[in-house]
């Protein structure tokens, strides 16, 4: 868990106190003196963009004519260098294999099958997209979903109700909670990253049983992120499974930020740490990431996956996954896989590592307090201060380079943070100079909270002049 320094920690209550004080003051004035105006107050973080989510892309800009109470866009764009979408092995622009391969789809099958699966919604492509991700994840069978989001909240009430249990990480996924919450199980909930403390929060919940009843529990479900997308760290999964197989519980793991874009072979944090597919009960993962595309899919057994089918409101209701993205999605896991013929995936996947361990370090060494692990692509950069989150996101915006700022409802109050996303689609020059503005911006903000290391060539020019 992340410790915060008692002076950070005494001036972001002070600036949050502030900026309450001062909305209220603001509000109650405006009632009094516009109170005959229409109010359209609009984000003033919600940049629309007008071009494919690249490592480069086109941000509209906008204008405010009253002092920034409303925006309007403008027909100008600004080219800036994006670190903020989940990009994360390049396929989201596009490609040459992919991208002739969904045109081809989108003549022949049209953009939606305007159905759900258990009517018209099943073509070939949706079939042959489960056989090809449950291929590629190492389980028995998959089921595939138009959303990722829906694919948590909608699969966990299916599995789980009353009498059973969900221990969940404390740093899961909104989709996680949701999911938890609908379901009607007792949820309890763990450190985050914490194989010990899940140790105790199982030991304590089989000895005492369901509340009230004390009946042993139907279900133990233990549910985990492979990447935490706020943090960037990479699950203790080894250690997780050791201990739900010590209790015989189930294990639940959501792989949206790390299926494609760790592991040698991209196949996520299993192959990257070791861990046998067997030993996890029940794999997710999005399509939205690594893939370029939408939805979501859960892996397991074929027994599993076919009671999903019977029974999961989001695949008897819900359309089907539109078939140019199905296509898209088959196509990205062929280039990863090589079956396309060339070595581009086996490229992207080492440009991805690369990118993101050369940037965490780079950004450590500058003195900003980056979050997560090494091979994870993403990494926050903690801002703290309320006032620090639009200064940093606009100047960066002045330089060309596009953020993304996180605060309170997303984080906890006190860690707002600005999360980098690193594509395979940058290049180092790209890189470097995303660090360039960054370090700039960051001395201007002030969230270098850590003395930075000294440049090797003014190492090199001292130990010449100490000779």
């Amino acid at each position: 868990m992340i410790t915060i320094p008692y002076l950070t920690a005494l001036t972001t209550y002070f600036s949050y106190g502030l900026l309450f004080a001062f909305g209220q003051l603001r509000d109650f004035f405006r009632r009094i003196f516009d109170w005959w105006s229409q109010s359209n107050l609009q984000d003033c973080f919600n940049r629309p963009i007008s071009s494919p989510p690249d490592a480069w892309f086109d941000v509209v800009e906008r204008i405010s004519n009253d002092n920034n109470k409303t925006l309007k866009r403008t027909t100008r764009v600004n080219r800036c260098l994006n670190l903020g979408s989940y990009n994360y092995l390049g396929f989201a622009a596009a490609d040459e294999y992919c991208t002739p391969r969904v045109i081809e789809c989108l003549k022949k099958f049209s953009a939606s099958t305007c159905s759900t699966r258990i009517d018209g919604g099943t073509t070939t492509l949706h079939a042959e997209l489960e056989e090809c991700v449950a291929n590629f994840v190492g389980k028995p069978a998959a089921i595939v979903f138009g959303m990722g989001y829906v694919t948590n909240s909608a699969i966990l009430p299916v599995l789980m109700g009353k009498g059973s249990l969900i221990i969940s990480d404390s740093l899961n996924h909104n989709s996680i909670v949701n999911g938890a919450r609908g379901s009607g199980a007792t949820i309890r909930v763990f450190q985050h990253n914490t194989p010990s403390h899940l140790d105790k929060v199982l030991r304590e919940q089989i000895a005492d049983g369901q509340p009230r009843t004390h009946r042993p529990w139907k279900k133990i479900m233990v549910v985990v992120e492979g990447i935490y997308s706020m943090e960037g760290e990479l699950c203790k999964l080894p250690e997780i499974i050791s201990v739900c197989k010590k209790y015989k519980a189930y294990v639940y793991l959501d792989e949206a930020h790390s299926i494609g874009a760790v592991g040698k072979t991209g196949r996520g944090v299993c192959e990257l740490l070791g861990v046998d597919t067997a030993d996890v009960d029940i794999m997710m993962g999005t399509f939205t990431k690594s893939f370029g595309s939408c939805g979501g899919y859960i892996t397991g057994s074929k027994e599993l996956i076919q009671y999903l089918k019977y029974t999961c409101p989001a695949h008897l209701y819900a359309t089907s996954i539109s078939p140019p993205a199905a296509q898209q999605i088959i196509s990205s896991i062929k280039v990863v896989l090589g079956e396309d013929g060339s070595s581009r995936g086996a490229q992207k996947l080492a440009r991805i590592r690369e990118n993101s361990n050369f940037f965490r370090s780079e950004l450590q060494k500058m003195g900003f307090e980056v979050l997560g692990d090494n091979d994870s692509p993403v990494m926050p950069i903690m801002l703290y201060n309320p006032a620090k989150i639009p200064a940093f996101s606009r100047e960066c915006l002045k330089r060309s380079v596009a953020v993304v700022t996180v605060a309170f409802p997303a984080t906890p109050l006190l860690l707002a943070r600005a999360r980098i996303c690193i594509s395979a689609a940058h290049s180092r020059e790209d890189l470097v100079k995303a660090l360039e503005v960054l370090s700039t911006v960051g001395d201007m903000v002030g969230i270098k909270y850590f003395p930075a290391e000294p440049k090797k060539q003014q190492l090199e020019g001292d130990r010449v002049k100490l000779e």
